[in-house]
This record gives structure tokens, sequence and C-alpha cells, in this order.
């Protein structure tokens, strides 16, 4: 059996000053250390036989593409299916403190935490994300293959392969900027899943500002 490797890599750091859930919106570029973070990605996967690059459409993950092309000549395509999950608060601010979540207009957004009532099912999230992995596998089988997406798919994404509950409590995902995901697969069964942080020592000096 054939032993292929897909990695789930999040993009690096975005540049938010306001602190808004920028979710889908256009603009949101990386920011000079989340450029940085993009370059330890490629760094760490220097020699590995990666055989394709996708990407979500978002200009952050195509940034974070980038350094990993040029590193191994290839092209990076963009995947519809690596986006953001949809959310009703695009463009606001949602951190604690900033009042949006007491808002009574708010209040029917978050009736079903579980589903989620505030943007995409987890279901729908997983079930494209997933598709794109295995489209992936299939295509990069014997080698490797590197999807740049956002915290949220991914982390959804490895619960669903794993098995596992996908409503779960945002603050314990382990997927911090710019880390990898590894899916490996020998022929078509999962045979573990490995995660790095290329950038965590970065992630002290990191703003966190609010996205995916």
């Amino acid at each position: 059996m054939s032993r292929t490797i897909v990695h789930l890599l999040r993009h690096g750091e975005v540049y938010n000053p306001d602190k808004v859930l920028y979710g889908r919106l256009p603009g949101f570029n990386l920011s000079q250390l989340g450029l940085v973070m993009a370059d330890r990605a490629a760094e760490a996967l220097e020699g590995r036989d990666v055989a394709l690059i996708w990407s979500s459409p978002m200009e952050r993950a195509q940034q974070t593409a980038e350094p990993i092309a040029t590193a191994h000549k290839l092209p990076v395509d963009l995947d519809e299916r690596l986006l953001e999950a949809t959310n009703v608060f695009e463009g606001k601010r949602v951190s604690v403190g900033d009042g949006v979540l007491r808002n009574p207009r708010n209040w029917p957004h978050l009736r079903n935490p579980m589903r989620p009532s505030w943007g995409e099912p987890y279901r729908e999230v997983a079930a494209r994300v997933s598709a794109a992995v295995e489209n992936a596998r299939v295509l990069a089988e014997g080698h490797e293959a590197v999807l740049v997406s956002h915290q949220l798919p991914i982390w959804i994404t490895r619960l669903h392969l794993e098995g596992r509950r996908l409503p779960h409590n945002p603050a314990h995902r382990q997927c911090n900027l710019a880390s990898l995901t590894s899916l490996v697969y020998d022929g078509h069964e999962l045979e573990a899943v490995l995660y790095t942080e290329p950038s965590a020592d970065l992630m002290e000096i990191s703003t966190k500002g609010v996205g995916a």
C-alpha cells in the first residue's frame, strides 16, 4: 500500500487592528509576523515530497501558500472547499466584553451552538473539506499534498476523520496559526494524525486577532 500525507496548514497571523471577526471578508492579509509564519511553514516542509498545493481563495491563505509553492516549484490551485465557514457576525467585534453577544437582536443566532446556529453547520464544513482531502489524497498518492485553510475547517475535519463529536469548545481547538495537521494514509486508510507548530515560538508575540 502507498503512503500518502495530506497536510492541512492553517494560515499565518492576519493584520486585523480592529479585532473584528473577518471570516470570508476580503482584504484581510497576513501581518508582517504572518509572513514570517508562512516562511516557517515552508521551511518545515523543505525536502518533503510535496506533489500539489491547494489553497482557500482567501488572501491570507494564498499568501501562506506562496513560500511553499516557490520552494517546491509548484502552482497554487484555489479550492473553495477550503474556505472559512460562514458566520453572521463577520465584520463585528465578538470578543468577550465587546457586547455583540449581549445584544437581544443577536440571540436568535445563538440558539443552537451544537449546529452552530450562527453559521455554516459543522457537518457541511466537515463534508466539503473532507472531500477536498480525499481528492488530494488520490491525486498525490504516494507523495504529499498541502492544503491551506482556516482554523475551524481544519479542526472540524480532524474531529470528523477521527470519529469524534463535531460540537466543541473553540478554546480547545488544537490548530494554532501556521500549524500543520498532517493526515498520514496507508493506502486509503487514515493511519495517523500528526500535529506540529513551526511557529510555536512566535505565538507569544502574536496579536491573535479575531478570525481564523
